[in-house]
């Protein structure tokens, strides 16, 4: 588990890219949640950081594959592949990312 940034460097629903242990993440804060994928589109191997967050999830701006936050599937074409999701912890105002731990779900926890 490696330090990605502080909690307070993430607007909430804005992808924010960061590079943990040489691996490319992006990180979503929604709300007190922070959710880490890897920053790369399963379609066309672009950056999901330069996308937006939409209802459907973060969309890559290039051909609009959108990415569930918790799981990483694909909810829009073209895609067909999932995205690695990564275990997240929030120790003291800084978000830890485990990118040697692949979820299929989110995992935040506030430690003071």
């Amino acid at each position: 588990m490696s330090r990605a940034c502080a909690l307070s460097d993430l607007d909430d629903g804005k992808p924010h890219a960061v590079e943990v242990d040489d691996v490319a993440v992006v990180l979503v804060r929604q709300g007190d949640e922070v959710h880490a994928l890897r920053d790369e589109c399963s379609h066309a191997e672009l950056a999901l950081s330069e996308g937006e967050m939409t209802r459907k999830g973060l969309e890559c701006w290039l051909h609009g594959s959108c990415f569930d936050l918790r799981t990483g599937a694909p909810s829009a074409p073209p895609a067909t592949e999932p995205v690695d999701v990564y275990a997240v912890t929030i120790v003291a105002g800084d978000v830890h990312v485990d990118v040697q731990r692949v979820t299929n779900a989110a995992v935040t926890t506030t430690t003071n």
